[in-house]
């Protein structure tokens, strides 16, 4: 299940599953998405694999386009495995907002507003 969400002047995507998430990125045009929150435990595809895929598609955003994992495990090894799937960064639940605004600024290159 796919949802979609606008508050706060951005549009949220959210996807229940990996696959879903796979899905809705090929979907999308080129550069609608300017960061991926991937959940690392999810059903029918986990977020590790989910990267994988996007990182795999051929367009030239599925290699760009910033993917932060999301994850309890929070142990070295964890962030290591998040690395190697493709994703940019790795955020310890529970989240701080403020933080991840901060890494997602950074990874799109975002001047404070």
């Amino acid at each position: 299940m796919l949802f979609r969400s606008r508050n706060a002047g951005v549009e949220v995507v959210i996807a229940n599953n990996g696959k879903t998430a796979v899905d809705a990125f090929a979907a999308a045009e080129p550069g609608a998405f300017d960061c991926v929150l991937m959940d690392l435990m999810m059903p029918v595809m986990s977020g590790y694999e989910a990267a994988r895929v996007i990182r795999g598609l051929e367009r030239k955003d599925a290699q760009t386009v910033p993917i932060v994992a999301l994850s309890a495990n929070a142990f070295d090894e964890d962030i290591a495995l998040a690395k190697d799937a493709g994703m940019n960064e790795h955020l310890a639940k529970p989240v701080d907002l403020r933080k991840m605004f901060q890494v997602m600024s950074r990874l799109r290159g975002w001047q404070d507003q």
